[in-house]
């Protein structure tokens, strides 16, 4: 399926400033267990929840950085994560197509929300599974694309020949980092945070002779989701941070903001999870062009 709208519209995001999609926690909780992080036994604090969230969106913005907002639906409690909701690449929206029957429901929220605003949405293939920009993520020219746990690694071909951009796969090794972006940040177009225990042999070479500088994160750093950051210039959002981690980037030219976001956790998300840029992350060759 396809929507065409008012491009005009998008043009006046894209070009106004860095602007973030987000969606409030208010329907937030464990509601069922679809990777290694989640425990309905354990659950969330619903009022600690909102607090963490409405820091990092007051964070963003204080960065310089607009917001927009999707607004949060009942039995969707993982809408929060939009960075889920697809891929966008000027002005198309790729929708994603869920793996879990539990996450199928958000598809159709984020597809509306983007047609509505003018955006060309496009549907992938029934028989190909892809969740967003959880699993594709540029670093200048090239998308990294995530595959294994949730995203098919066939749908690599398939959006490439969609965005006419190279897509390079990389398989994911370790189900705890289930998308490419709970172990994966590039930073701009030739740096990025990587988890290499995240990847298998072929994935973390082909990652090594792309990106020039790799600024890796320990496996304590990576299970505190300190990959999972949100990039806007040289600020760099994330949960709590090791020293060791903050003096690397700071030592790259990158500034750090830490954040507790230990709720999202408890469901496999941190800062980026919770984040869809939609006018280009830092690193996107096709942003700047």
């Amino acid at each position: 399926m396809t929507a065409t709208g008012d491009t005009e519209a998008i043009t006046l995001v894209l070009k106004r400033k860095p602007t973030v999609l987000m969606c409030p926690p208010d329907h937030y909780g464990i509601e069922y267990e679809i990777n290694p992080w989640m425990d309905v036994k354990r659950g969330a604090v619903p009022e600690l929840a909102q607090r963490q969230w409405a820091r990092l969106r007051e964070t963003i913005e204080a960065l310089g950085a607009a917001v927009e907002i999707v607004g949060a639906v009942p039995h969707l409690p993982d809408l929060v994560f939009t960075a889920n909701a697809g891929l966008v690449v000027g002005n198309t929206f790729v929708g994603s197509n869920f793996r879990h029957a539990v996450r199928q429901g958000e598809s159709p929220v984020f597809d509306a929300w983007f047609a509505e605003r003018g955006w060309n949405v496009v549907r992938p293939p029934a028989d190909i599974y892809f969740e967003g920009a959880g699993d594709a993520l540029f670093c200048g020219e090239t998308l990294f694309f995530g595959y294994k746990f949730r995203s098919q690694p066939r749908g690599h071909a398939w959006l490439g020949e969609l965005l006419g951009v190279e897509v390079l796969p990389v398989e994911l090794a370790d189900d705890r980092y289930y998308h490419l972006d709970t172990c994966f940040c590039p930073l701009d177009d030739s740096a990025a945070i990587i988890f290499p225990g995240a990847f298998d042999e072929y994935g973390l070479k082909a990652i090594r002779d792309r990106v020039p500088l790799l600024i890796e994160a320990d496996a304590t750093e990576a299970e505190a989701f300190c990959c999972n950051a949100v990039v806007i210039g040289r600020d760099v959002i994330l949960n709590d941070i090791s020293p060791r981690l903050a003096d690397s980037l700071g030592g790259h030219g990158f500034r750090t903001h830490p954040l507790g976001l230990s709720e999202f956790i408890k469901s496999g998300g941190s800062a980026k999870c919770l984040t869809l840029r939609l006018d280009g992350e830092e690193a996107a060759a096709w942003a700047k062009d």
